[in-house]
């Protein structure tokens, strides 16, 4: 990505993309493990269970995701983040009570 070409902005938004999509898996596995937590026989194995995989997710995707390149990952994150932030408010404290 040193040169500027016609598909460098293309594959930037398309990594962006990929992060929202990365964001809402995480956040939405969040909210079901959340919402499991109270029925579940053993809460703390499903709660490391449940954060190993979505971490687990998380890197191996952005890894690919990055392919070697630096501002791969700053907007797959980036996406990432605006997303758990939407997600967060959607479904944030002030809606479950």
């Amino acid at each position: 990505m040193n040169e500027f070409g016609i598909l460098t902005p293309i594959i930037l938004f398309l990594t962006f993309v990929a992060g929202l999509t990365l964001g809402a898996i995480y956040i939405m596995g969040l909210w079901q493990t959340v919402r499991r937590l109270p029925d579940s026989s053993h809460p703390l194995c499903l709660m490391f269970a449940s954060f190993a995989v979505r971490a687990a997710i998380l890197l191996v995707a952005l890894y690919f995701i990055m392919g070697g390149y630096w501002e791969r990952l700053a907007m797959a994150v980036t996406g990432f983040i605006i997303m758990k932030v939407l997600l967060t408010r959607r479904f944030g404290l002030n809606k479950a009570q």
